[in-house]
């Protein structure tokens, strides 16, 4: 399995674990008073935020992207939906670079 593939997984698992933090998890603390709910959640995505950056880096480095894309990713990873649209980019991107 490439680094590209792995990133690509991470990267949806990530964003899908925000989503569920934000939109399942905080909800169910602040409005109905649960928290084990954001102490469960919260940890997952925590090492998944941690393990998309690594693949970051990893994927940066071995498809030589510019360095904004490194910022974008980086981003990304802090937005709603935002690894979802990178996925798309980083995907392009890498297409260009192989057809060239």
């Amino acid at each position: 399995m490439s680094s590209l593939s792995i990133f690509r997984g991470v990267a949806f698992f990530e964003g899908l674990s925000f989503l569920i933090l934000l939109g399942i998890a905080m909800p169910l603390k602040y409005i109905y008073g649960a928290p084990h709910t954001v102490e469960i959640v919260g940890p997952i995505h925590g090492i998944l935020f941690m393990v998309y950056c690594i693949y970051l880096i990893v994927i940066f480095r071995e498809y030589e992207l510019p360095i904004r894309s490194i910022i974008e990713g980086f981003v990304a990873g802090i937005l709603p939906f935002g690894t979802f649209a990178f996925d798309i980019r980083v995907r392009n991107e890498i297409g260009r670079q192989a057809k060239s």
